[in-house]
């Protein structure tokens, strides 16, 4: 794919043109392009200018201070606490890598021959990096307003929502599989066991989904408890976790028991 015709296709998806094409190739520039290419060229080292971490630098804390703004202006409810838990959440590298791989980041990314041929264009590190060195490049060259713009599409989205659900069911953020465990255990009603329903998409872009059932102490995995999707088995199965907490706060909430819950799970 040329360079340019790459360019335009994620323009698109970050939903901004950009009027100084270079900082969006350089957020795309991995170290290991920088370095290879000083290697070629005989030069004594690399330019601080010539990969994207400066800009990953950058990024970082121009999308914090759009995650804080927006969780302060949509949830006037959330103590400093909840505010601080959410943010952190939605701005960790577990996170960060799933919006990149919404978008299909790693395909565009500039990698040295020796790194492209070793995968690192699918791993979680290198993705969010990339993706917070795009946010970078998108703050230097339009200012707050196509950060925000993206920003409220893929970084907060529907999760913020999902984050209020978790909040109210009393789940630990970002790890739903221990708090789901925890709360099954105490409840005496077994353990969760998770398994992949099915893949799909390309390499670089990954979908599975995963289901979590309830394992009986004395028996083996049963009703469904939910199901949940993401880039990575990992991420699917917190995703899985975090719904089954959220019908079960309900189910509690409705005075429902639990196996009630799971046969109304089950149907769905």
């Amino acid at each position: 794919m040329a360079l340019e015709t790459a360019l335009t296709e994620l323009e698109k998806a970050l939903g901004h043109e950009f009027a100084h094409a270079e900082l969006l190739i350089r957020a795309l520039t991995h170290r290991s392009l920088a370095n290879e290419r000083a290697l070629e060229d005989g030069s004594d080292g690399l330019k601080p200018h010539e990969d994207n971490e400066r800009l990953e630098f950058l990024g970082d804390a121009v999308l914090g201070l759009v995650v804080g703004e927006a969780l302060y202006l949509l949830h006037s409810e959330w103590s400093e606490g909840e505010l601080t838990r959410a943010r952190a959440h939605l701005v960790s590298r577990q996170h960060m890598a799933e919006v990149a791989a919404q978008i299909g980041l790693g395909s565009y990314l500039r990698l040295s021959r020796g790194e492209d041929r070793s995968g690192l264009r699918r791993k979680s590190t290198v993705l969010s990096n990339t993706m917070e060195a795009v946010i970078g490049a998108l703050f230097l060259d339009g200012g707050l307003e196509p950060v925000r713009a993206f920003t409220g599409r893929y970084v907060i989205g529907d999760a913020v929502e999902q984050l209020a659900e978790a909040l109210r069911a009393g789940a630990a953020l970002g790890n739903y599989k221990s708090a789901l465990q925890e709360r099954l255990q105490a409840a005496r009603a077994g353990t969760p066991v998770y398994r992949v329903k099915s893949e799909s998409g390309p390499d670089h872009h990954k979908r599975f989904l995963v289901e979590v059932r309830l394992k009986p102490l004395d028996g083996e995995p049963g009703r469904a408890l939910a199901r949940g999707i993401g880039s990575t088995k990992k991420y699917a199965e917190q995703d899985a976790a975090r719904r089954a907490l959220v019908r079960m706060a309900g189910a509690e909430a409705k005075g429902s028991p639990l196996e009630a819950e799971e046969e109304e799970q089950a149907k769905s």
